[in-house]
């Protein structure tokens, strides 16, 4: 399937959006030649291809530190910081256009897929001082600061694919950053966070072959708690952190075959995975310049059929961005 990678990401995740089983299928059958029989197979593909993005997607929304290359609190009022960065998770991809359907029930096969695909996320993200902590010694603990993001999604139509954002394209997340150590010249910083990265709601309609298919109601979020600490030196600063994401998607989901329509059904997915990461700055006269990398391993996702990798494969994932901050 050819087109922007926004297209890729968006219609991989959530043409199939729902919770499959390993032994059986997700999607109801039928009496020979009805509409739900005709539609199982496809429909069960694009559950299993739900259930296998999501982690990756996930990944690619939620990324590593809350705020590249810092681990400590800001300082307290006053102080802020506002970056943007492009997280790009190395990716297996489901090639949609290449399945094989039967319109006689779901069939267990092996599907088409990709490895080591990039799949970028573009991400803006804004901290701001709310309280320095309590003095102790050469430094504070219990610093706070408020976090912001915004995620943008465009309408695309593109290769017969038709992606809306029926609510608005904007997206705002929240979170809050409490410190352990203020950051000094004798300790590094050490803060844990707590952050809320959402996508804006989506329709998706499209067609591949002699199967269309109409998503609407797309949900995609995650949740992700992180342990980081860093420090900073005259040129260059290291920050390095752990955590845990958790990716929760929804959609209702509709599909034709052969001009046979299945039921709407409404399905839902979540994930937890573990995060580890470690971030690279550079001090620029007025930016810092922040390089990631990070993994993602754990939780538990099966599907009907087969890929390449298992869905909760570990994944390994990069950052680069500026940052500005006072």
């Amino acid at each position: 399937m050819k087109g922007s990678w926004f297209v890729m990401a968006v219609t991989l995740t959530v043409v199939g959006a729902g919770a499959a089983r390993a032994q059986s299928s997700a999607c109801p059958s039928g009496a020979q030649g009805t509409a739900t029989q005709v539609s199982q197979d496809a429909c069960q593909q694009a559950v299993d291809v739900f259930q296998y993005m999501a982690p990756q997607l996930g990944a690619a929304v939620a990324g590593g530190n809350a705020t590249l290359g810092q681990g400590g609190t800001l300082g307290g009022f006053g102080h802020f910081s506002v970056g943007v960065r492009a997280n790009v998770v190395a990716a297996t991809l489901p090639q949609v256009d290449a399945f094989q359907q039967s319109v006689t029930g779901a069939q267990r096969q092996t599907l088409p897929t990709k490895d080591n695909q990039p799949l970028p996320m573009p991400v803006a993200d804004a901290a701001i001082g709310l309280w320095s902590g309590i003095p102790v010694g050469v430094t504070n603990v219990g610093g706070v600061d408020a976090l912001v993001n915004v995620a943008y999604i465009p309408d695309v139509t593109q290769n017969g694919l038709s992606v809306k954002a029926p609510n608005g394209s904007l997206k705002f997340g929240y979170g809050v950053r409490v410190g352990i150590i203020q950051e000094s010249i004798a300790l590094p910083g050490v803060a844990v966070t707590y952050l809320k990265r959402d996508l804006p709601a989506v329709t998706l309609e499209g067609a591949s072959g002699f199967t269309t298919f109409m998503v609407s109601n797309v949900n995609i979020g995650t949740t992700a708690y992180r342990l980081v600490a860093s420090k900073h030196f005259v040129v260059f600063g290291l920050a390095a952190g752990v955590g845990q994401d958790k990716y929760s998607q929804s959609a209702d989901v509709q599909a034709t075959v052969l001009g046979q329509t299945s039921p709407t059904v409404s399905l839902s997915q979540d994930v937890t995975r573990t995060n580890m990461f470690a971030d690279l700055s550079l001090n620029l006269p007025i930016l810092t310049l922040v390089g990631e990398v990070g993994q993602v391993s754990g939780g538990s996702v099966s599907t009907y059929n087969q890929f390449s990798k298992d869905a909760n494969a570990s994944r390994l994932y990069g950052s680069v961005g500026l940052r500005l901050g006072w």
